[in-house]
């Protein structure tokens, strides 16, 4: 018997080791082997500058796309292949549960499907840049197996590149406020509005409650979490153009001040390429990108800011019985219904999860214990920003770019412009649903009616644009376009319909600089700089209410508390940290920042005057430490690891958005001012610029001394030179190199 019981137990522990086994193997396994591009040979310089930021030449635009694929992949390979495995719908396999909710995005929006569909309508020249960008992505993960992370993801082809930036692109107008509380299940008012609207866009006051009839949601399983790295939902950015006349000097101005996370798959990269074919620009892109999204060539440039136009209709579908199809204009058609696997790493196995998407003629369609909703938005089933972005890069007169956004490719971001002859333009750039008048747009639409699904957008006419503005000068700082250019030269909200969906909210820091810009005489170079580093409060709006409620607290018999109001209450609303109250305010303002920028309920004051006193007295011993110890630039490990004072709050032109609160209670920032730029055009002279990132160009390799070689200066409100001329990269070069798969 005790023999028999012994090998009942060792078979056991086989089939336990059996499982093991194919839980840790099964995914690579399993996943579609991917198709290298077409054989072509390619070959690239690249030359590195002080500061390691590559400057990449090339004799055709495909030879420079696939040195920058090299470039990249030499400071950021990690990262890459995050992007990679997204674009791939693997990326659990890497990231976990986090990762799995990426990956049943990918599959709920087809992104792959899309870049089937369209990528052979791309013209020859974008997809050769696209196919030598994967060219290099690949040569490098086979000349460096040891970084590669999962199995079989490598080879990749140019549509698994165009996959990338279908997924990525709807978030950054807030896609993923729609799709969280629809795959929970829960009720998405009040979050966001009466209405389904992406954070930022004004409701009627009159609105009623969209689902308050319905029951509380009753979710059947665990909804996987829907984020994409911050993608939109707290990306800010501010930027300016100034002209000639107002420049005090002649010259035009640019200042790309984005901000993103200063690590993952929409950090920013720095790069410069050159091609014998007339491609020409520096500036920076995000992982995954054959060439930059923002900065300037010779002669003219420009940079984003994330817009919050209401680009997303969603609709309530009727369903039968069964559950299988969906009526549409007195007929039912069947709900198409599709079963993926999501892998889900769980330490060192990956678990396959079963999950369901759905589509119906209107778009993707979330199915939960409230009904079926389906989700039609700005840019779906469309790659043709991929060729838009390479044609912006190419451009040489104000006409051709501006016919590039009249294309209305690019799905969302406002654009600021600049160029040599003295232009300057804002543009509210957003490819807005072409919606009938009648219906409300900003509630939930009956799903039967196929009036009702939207087809195009509106024409580029249509859109807020200044160009040329009397004030000479426009900016934006995620705020609505009727505050561009000051008083006279801004444009009349009236003037639009509303079934336009264009926001109407303002940011602190489009406050500030609409004062600081309109009370300026003459905008010269160090006057911009003040306005871009500026670390003032406008007290106004959710600021004013914050510090009114502040002062309303019957805090009495509660010491500390007093004293945090008694400090708040003399506080000079500027984030320069010098001010005692200055880490207080800090951590009083991030919260109810974010609150108001993505429309969702403020914490309670009292509770959270008692949560941040709390942490300054355990970790400070004091409710008034120097800002500058509380709030750190933090990089490491390793011999290059950084920790700097910082300045600036979650809503100042000078940004520091967003922390992690780490074990000794510093904030070490990890959203914020990111790649900074100044571009300028003097009459008579070539165009020259400076810019600075936070960290370094290497920002994933502790190793290397570009990793944090670029944050002191940062840190200092200082910038470096931006190498845009052959010559120049040449005489600062500390590294040259020729790359190429012949």
């Amino acid at each position: 018997m005790r023999k028999w019981f012994a090998r009942l137990g060792f078979a056991a522990l086989g089939l336990l080791a059996l499982a093991f086994v194919v839980l840790a193997t099964w995914e690579p396994f399993f996943a579609k082997r991917g198709t290298p591009p077409p054989a072509r040979t390619y070959s690239a310089e690249i030359v590195r500058s002080e500061f390691g930021v590559p400057h990449i030449f090339g004799r055709t635009d495909a030879d420079v796309a696939y040195g920058v694929a090299i470039a990249h992949s030499e400071d950021d390979f990690f990262t890459l292949q995050d992007v990679v495995a997204m674009a791939r719908g693997r990326y659990g396999a890497i990231a976990g549960e986090d990762g799995a909710a990426v990956d049943y995005v990918y599959h709920l929006l087809d992104a792959r499907g899309t870049a089937d569909r369209h990528y052979g309508d791309l013209p020859a020249d974008t997809r050769a840049l696209f196919e030598a960008y994967a060219a290099g992505l690949n040569q490098y993960a086979a000349e460096h197996p040891g970084e590669v992370k999962l199995d079989r993801l490598f080879p990749v082809d140019g549509k698994d590149v165009a996959a990338g930036f279908a997924l990525r692109q709807p978030f950054f107008f807030g896609l993923n406020n729609v799709i969280e509380p629809l795959v929970a299940g829960n009720d998405l008012y009040p979050e966001f509005g009466p209405a389904i609207v992406p954070p930022g866009i004004d409701t009627a006051p009159d609105a009623e409650p969209i689902m308050e009839d319905l029951p509380p949601a009753r979710v059947s399983r665990r909804a996987l979490p829907v984020h994409m790295a911050e993608d939109g939902a707290l990306a800010g950015s501010n930027a300016f153009a100034i002209a000639p006349q107002k420049s005090g000097d002649g010259v035009t101005r640019l200042v790309s001040n984005a901000h993103q996370p200063w690590r993952g798959g929409v950090a920013w990269y720095e790069l410069v390429v050159e091609s014998g074919e007339g491609w020409h620009f520096a500036g920076a892109n995000f992982p995954g990108s054959p060439y930059p999204f923002l900065g300037h060539n010779r002669d003219l440039g420009w940079t984003n800011t994330v817009n919050r136009p209401d680009m997303v209709d969603v609709y309530k579908l009727e369903l039968d019985g069964s559950g299988t199809r969906y009526q549409l204009d007195g007929k039912w058609l069947p709900l198409q219904a599709k079963t993926v696997t999501l892998p889900v790493r769980v330490g060192p196995v990956v678990l396959p999860i079963r999950r369901t998407v759905h589509r119906s003629v209107h778009g993707p369609v979330i199915v939960n214990d409230r009904g079926a909703f389906a989700i039609r938005y700005g840019g779906m089933d469309s790659i043709q920003q991929l060729d838009a972005y390479y044609r912006l890069n190419k451009a040489r007169s104000f006409d051709e770019w501006r016919a590039q956004l009249a294309r209305m490719a690019i799905p969302s971001t406002n654009f600021i412009y600049g160029d040599k002859a003295g232009n300057i333009a804002m543009v509210y750039n957003a490819a807005l649903p072409n919606r009938p008048v009648g219906p409300n747009w900003r509630g939930i639409l009956p799903g039967d009616r196929s009036d009702l699904i939207t087809q195009g957008t509106v024409r580029f006419e249509q859109i807020p644009k200044i160009v040329n503005p009397a004030s000479g000068w426009v900016f934006n700082a995620n705020n609505t376009p009727f505050s561009a250019a000051g008083p006279g030269s801004d444009l009349t909200a009236s003037d639009f319909p509303a079934e336009l969906g264009i926001e109407t909210k303002s940011t602190n820091r489009a406050r500030r600089a609409a004062k600081l810009m309109g009370e300026a005489e003459v905008i010269d170079r160090p006057t911009l700089e003040r306005i871009k580093y500026d670390t003032g409060y406008e007290r106004s709006h959710y600021v004013a209410e914050l510090f009114d409620a502040i002062a309303a607290l019957d805090l009495r018999g509660e010491r500390d508390l007093q004293r945090a109001q008694r400090l708040l209450a003399r506080w000079d609303y500027n984030a320069d940290g010098v001010g005692s109250a200055d880490a207080l305010a800090l951590l009083m303002i991030k919260d109810f920042m974010s609150a108001e920028y993505n429309n969702k309920p403020a914490p309670d004051v009292r509770e959270h005057l008692v949560k941040q006193v709390a942490h300054l007295k355990e970790h400070f011993g004091r409710i008034d430490p120097p800002m500058s110890s509380l709030l750190r630039l933090r990089q490491g490990p390793g011999r290059y690891a950084v920790d700097l004072p910082l300045d600036g709050g979650s809503d100042t032109l000078r940004a520091s958005t967003t922390w992690d609160v780490e074990d000794d209670g510093r904030l070490a920032v990890r959203h914020g001012d990111s790649f900074v730029m100044f571009v300028e055009w003097a009459p008579g002279r070539r165009v020259r610029s400076e810019s600075i990132q936070p960290f370094g160009a290497a920002t994933t390799r502790p190793g290397s001394q570009h990793y944090t070689d670029q944050a002191p200066l940062f840190a200092r409100h200082q910038l470096k030179p931006v190498h845009f001329w052959r010559a120049d990269a040449l005489r600062s070069a500390v590294r040259r190199k020729t790359v190429s798969n012949r």
